[in-house]
Parts: structure tokens; sequence; C-alpha cells
């Protein structure tokens, strides 16, 4: 089993599970590199995994269902292109031999999905759309901050060894906040070396690791003392105090709006 990050856009990861016959994509928002690599590799796609509904990770399901006839997952509460089997958290997915736990993560969009396989290849994977980014998380478009801090709080219970697939490669500039937050974590140094040096060759930052992202990723750590206290020094704002989780949260995703 192979997984590929295909690009798409600018920025967009569409991702792929394939073996020597078969494969699954995830998020297609668009349908000229799905195509191109079913055709490199000779493979029938079999299905579709959608985590929203936002254009550029739908906007190639329906031509790429018409063209293939492939299954079409997707989340119950969101509006999903093409003849789409709808899914909520607690639901399972059998496709590609493998089977998917469906999370509910609202934030990002109201009705966002995440997809977890505990073994896939022999180590298990999450798709988490635009909720869990290396380094950083969605905006809030439809969602709230406790919402979303919920969220999150569901994708970090997952094994550390999960390798985390997300939508897009905003990995650099995610680090670059993350550091102004915390600019002693040693790791997270560590980590923005490793991804810069990986950029410059042309190379994706993805998949990361859960483990990896608890260590660095601000939205996983707003609790952490060091994390609250750069908000509070930030913000000077009243919700941005350590009993207040859902406040800091909200803080620190407008510092990130903010951030230049």
């Amino acid at each position: 089993m192979v997984l590929d990050s295909l690009p798409a856009f600018s920025d967009n990861y569409i991702w792929m599970l394939r073996d020597a016959q078969r494969a699954v994509v995830v998020d297609p928002g668009e349908t000229a590199p799905v195509l191109g690599a079913l055709q490199a590799h000779g493979l029938t796609l079999e299905a579709i995994l959608v985590t929203h509904h936002h254009a550029d990770h739908t906007g190639g399901v329906a031509e790429l269902q018409a063209l293939t006839g492939c299954r079409v997952i997707g989340p119950a509460a969101e509006a999903v292109p093409g003849d789409a089997e709808r899914v909520r958290g607690g639901d399972t997915v059998a496709a590609f031999g493998l089977r998917f736990e469906v999370v509910d993560v609202p934030g990002h969009t109201a009705g966002h999905i995440a997809f977890y396989c505990a073994d896939a290849g022999g180590e298990p994977i999450l798709f988490s759309g635009d909720t869990l980014f290396s380094g950083g998380c969605g905006r809030l478009f439809e969602g709230t901050p406790a919402q979303m801090l919920s969220s999150l709080d569901a994708l970090a219970a997952l094994p550390g060894t999960t390798r985390v697939c997300c939508g897009h490669e905003y990995t650099l500039a995610n680090l670059a906040f993350a550091r102004a937050v915390e600019p002693h974590n040693t790791p997270l140094a560590e980590h923005a070396r490793l991804c810069q040096e990986l950029r410059d060759q042309g190379r994706p930052t993805l998949p990361s690791r859960l483990a990896t992202e608890l260590r660095i990723n601000p939205f996983l750590r707003s609790r952490e003392p060091a994390v609250i206290d750069a908000v509070r020094r930030h913000c000077a704002a009243p919700a941005a105090t350590p009993d207040d989780e859902a406040g800091v949260f909200a803080a620190l995703r407008q510092w990130k709006n903010e951030f230049r």
C-alpha cells in the first residue's frame, strides 16, 4: 500500500491510497491530478472520501464519480457533490480493504468530519481535512472556538504514531506563528528546520505525526502554561485566562488570523 500526496491548486493536497490495482482518494478539489495518477499507475478508483464541503476539496468529486463509477462518502451534515453516501461521527466506512472510523470535527465548517484508520499499511492514518494542520488548525468559518478545541482534543487522543494527512501545505507559515508563540520550544525549532529543508528540496512536509504535533502545534498545546502566558501577553484579553480554555483558544486563533 502506497500513500501519495497529489498537489492541487497552489497549496492543496489530494491524498491517495493505492495498491497495484485500486485507489482511494481524499478531498479531490481537482479532477486532473487524480486522473493522471490513476492512468500512470493503471488503477481503478474505488472510492472518494470527503471531509467537508469547500470547493477546493470537492470540485473534482462529481466528474470523477461520473468517469469511474466510484463510491463517494462524505459528511451527513454538509452538501457533497455526486451521489454520496452520508456518514457522521461514530460510523465506520469499509473501503479499499480498510476500516475507517468517522470522527465529527466541527469548527472549520459546521459538519466537518475526519477519517481515521488504525491500520493502513501497518500504521494508523488520519485524513484531517482542514481541521488539523501541521503546526496549525483551520480557520473558524462556521464553528466556534469551543467546537474546534473539542474537535482537536478528539484528534489529539489518537495514537502518537498516527500519520496526519491534512488538506494544505501551510506548514512553514504555521510554524512561523508557532515560534512566535513558543520561541523557546526546542522541538519546534528543530521541526521548523527540517520542514524548511524539505520545502527547499521541493518535497512536502506532510504527512506529519501526531506525536510531533503534540510537541510543536500551539493549537494542540493551548492549555500549556507557556502558550497561555504568550496569549495573555499578546492579547491582554480578559478571556485569555487559564480557567477559560475556550477563551484562550479563541484568542490564540485570532492572533493567528492577524499574524504576518
